[in-house]
């Protein structure tokens, strides 16, 4: 079913955002441009009678509709990433511009300091002004009129096309605007998150392919032919990234259920068989900004796990590693160490330490996963997924079921070694 996508926006991006869907073969999209942001709630409800999800090109007019209470399908913005403010550092530099002394709304600062240091450039006399709700484009306006220097050799980096009206007339200002990747990963994901919603599960999940293979200009077809039937079991897109990485977008439904409730990726193996090592990471967010950045952080967890590892990374700093060189338990009296262990499953090692003192406790009864649930104070389905992990691991083998005075089926019982 084909869905339609409002794009709700000021009319330059609007069209950039056409423009780089049209040309990766997305879904019907319907222009909502505006020449002021306070126009979004109206945009908003013009759109309703005509589209399945609605597309923000930032993060601004998101935030209004949304406290508003006026979305009310699948909605996401663009994000304004490091790569963005790299490029406007770099044209600014090539115009004479003094980089070291700027001021910058919108983005976070821990991300503006991130891609500063990295691209060598001083920091100490950088001012930056995230995103808060309620903020204006006169706020942002006056901030940037405020970090000025008595030299007046700041430059005024912004995201709202307002602000900068009220700004390019004052100082030398440059109006920042989101990449085509950027655009082109968070149209993927909104589509994908408006397909799923129909079946409960619309969390975005989006993962990052690292293999030692040259970057894009340099790989060969047939590589990316493989890879991509490796990873048709997602059921989802695949893109390139800036650095060579392949980014795969994907729905956590689909994820949950093909890696077995994050047990196994079933193309780990294949990937590490040709390539010799192979690291995934896959992000689990609200929005495709949160999980490009959790996907980000998984991948990198992965690479120092071992020469073969996917991790799913989620919020409130869970990670989940996939090993695809799974190792038996060392044999013997002795247990594995809790290190060890942890690496293998995934699992936190004050969790397996809890689960140490039930299985004792438990002796020969076994454990179920209604108990795993009362001793680590989690529901019943996540006790289910830790006990899938400790079978995956080659430490717990399922025995049988019994009745413990709950209605339904009875729950498997587990011997658990650990």
């Amino acid at each position: 079913m084909a869905l339609t996508v409002g794009v709700i926006g000021p009319e330059d991006l609007v069209h950039k955002v056409l423009a780089v869907g049209r040309a990766s073969g997305a879904d019907r999209l319907v222009p909502l441009p505006y020449q002021h942001e306070d126009e979004t709630l109206g945009m908003v409800v013009r759109a309703q009678a005509e589209t399945d999800a609605l597309l923000f090109t930032g993060v601004v007019p998101h935030s209004l509709a949304a406290a508003e209470g006026l979305l009310d399908r699948p909605a996401m913005y663009v994000p304004y990433s490091g790569a963005t403010l790299l490029r406007a550092l770099v044209e600014l530099l090539r115009l004479g511009h003094d980089v070291s002394r700027i001021s910058i709304d919108t983005l976070r600062p821990g991300e503006v300091m991130e891609t500063l240091t990295e691209a060598k450039l001083p920091t100490e006399h950088v001012h930056v002004l995230p995103h808060r709700p309620g903020l204006t484009s006169r706020d942002l306006a006056d901030f940037h009129l405020d970090a000025r220097d008595g030299k007046g050799t700041r430059v005024a980096l912004t995201c709202l096309g307002s602000a900068y009206q009220l700004l390019e007339h004052e100082m030398h200002a440059v109006r920042l605007a989101p990449s085509r990747h950027s655009i082109r990963a968070t149209l993927q994901a909104l589509v994908l998150a408006t397909a799923g919603a129909h079946s409960g599960d619309a969390q975005v999940a989006l993962g990052i392919v690292d293999l030692p293979e040259p970057g894009a200009a340099d790989r060969d077809p047939a590589a990316d032919r493989e890879l991509a039937a490796d990873l048709r079991v997602l059921g989802g897109c695949l893109a390139d990234l800036p650095d060579g990485q392949r980014l795969v977008v994907t729905t956590k439904g689909v994820l949950e259920e093909v890696s077995e409730e994050f047990t196994r990726l079933p193309f780990l193996d294949d990937l590490a068989a040709r390539h010799g090592s192979a690291h995934v990471g896959f992000g689990l967010g609200r929005t495709a900004a949160e999980a490009e950045s959790l996907a980000r952080r998984a991948v990198n967890r992965a690479r120092s796990v071992g020469p073969v590892a996917g991790v799913v990374s989620m919020t409130n700093d869970i990670d989940i590693v996939i090993d695809a060189e799974r190792n038996p338990p060392p044999e013997g009296p002795g247990p594995e160490p809790t290190a060890a262990l942890a690496r293998r499953t995934g699992l936190n090692p004050r969790t397996l330490e809890r689960l140490r003192e039930l299985v004792t406790q438990a002796r020969d009864d076994g454990i179920t996963a209604h108990l795993v649930a009362e001793r680590l104070a989690v529901q019943q389905r996540t006790a289910r997924r830790i006990l899938k992990r400790l079978e995956r691991a080659g430490v717990a083998v399922p025995t049988g079921s019994r009745q413990e005075g709950q209605a339904g089926r009875p729950p498997i019982v587990y011997r658990v070694r650990l």
